[in-house]
């Protein structure tokens, strides 16, 4: 299901003393199956972009479409919408609310209206795929959990409605390493299995260079990059100018190379980091 942004911009209480402008003629689309990071410096207008693409945020400048719904259109279904395109916030307490975990991940079915037989076993099956037991946790109060647990039922709640395209808004914030990288793993497995469209705004370079195909950079409220994610990671000196850390294998090739070490540029993991370092110390013992 592509997604199509034509010259959106965007303001905060517009019409006041306080109008603040934050997106600035955004022009960019997303086709569907792709993996697209979204990286920009804090209040960039990374948050307000992306929530433009299930209809949290309606056009006032410029359109919106989804699958070729214009999302300011009076007659599109913004509930469906929403349900195509699920969003996942970064803190999952402003997304759980039911008092249980089963009931929370039942809420978005539940309004969708379809058969009680179905709503459960779209629970069953998002719990599984998020890795929470059924049996132990479907009637646990959902504010019992563990961060890492809350994560992935917000997720659950979002997978149960079965969209095609997954927003997920620095969902591995606050996170310890073990539970970001089982987060981490669960994101990859739907995208790869299920050719869900992943759009994943985060902070962390490292985690957007190990998981992305494409990076979208905003910068002030303006894309300033959109290409491969190994093409926006050579750009070293532009990304450093806003702010931005690069991934650490990429700052470690970068002061190898500046030391006179013949290395590619744009390492993205440490599995390529190695291999490009191993690769150019066998040279240099070639030539002795």
């Amino acid at each position: 299901m592509p997604i199509e942004v034509i010259n959106l911009s965007h303001s905060y209480k517009e019409g006041t003393p306080f109008e603040k402008q934050v997106l600035f003629d955004i022009n960019l689309s997303i086709s569907a199956g792709e993996f697209v990071g979204i990286i920009g410096p804090t209040r960039s207008g990374k948050t307000t972009l992306a929530q433009h693409f299930n209809a949290l945020h309606i056009p006032r400048q410029g359109k919106v479409l989804i699958d070729g719904l214009d999302t300011k259109d009076k007659q599109a279904d913004l509930v469906s919408i929403r349900h195509r395109v699920g969003y996942v916030f970064q803190n999952p307490d402003y997304q759980l609310f039911a008092p249980t975990v089963g009931e929370d991940i039942a809420f978005g079915p539940l309004n969708m209206k379809l058969p009680r037989e179905e709503i459960e076993d779209r629970v069953r099956k998002a719990m599984a795929q998020v890795g929470l037991d059924y049996k132990t946790l479907y009637n646990r109060d959902i504010f019992a959990l563990s961060g890492g647990q809350k994560r992935r039922a917000a997720i659950a709640g979002v997978l149960a409605c079965k969209p095609q395209v997954l927003v997920l808004d620095d969902v591995t914030a606050g996170l310890d390493p073990r539970g970001r990288e089982e987060i981490l793993t669960l994101i990859r497995e739907l995208h790869r299995r299920q050719n869900i469209t992943i759009i994943f705004i985060s902070n962390s370079m490292d985690e957007v260079a190990s998981m992305a195909e494409r990076i979208i950079v905003i910068n002030e409220g303006r894309v300033i990059m959109d290409d491969a994610t190994r093409e926006v990671f050579a750009r070293i000196e532009e990304l450093r100018s806003i702010g931005l850390q690069l991934p650490e294998v990429t700052v470690l090739i970068d002061k190898l190379r500046s030391a006179g070490f013949n290395l590619p540029a744009g390492a993205l993991n440490v599995n390529e980091a190695i291999r490009v370092i191993t690769a150019a110390l066998r040279e240099m013992e070639a030539r002795k």
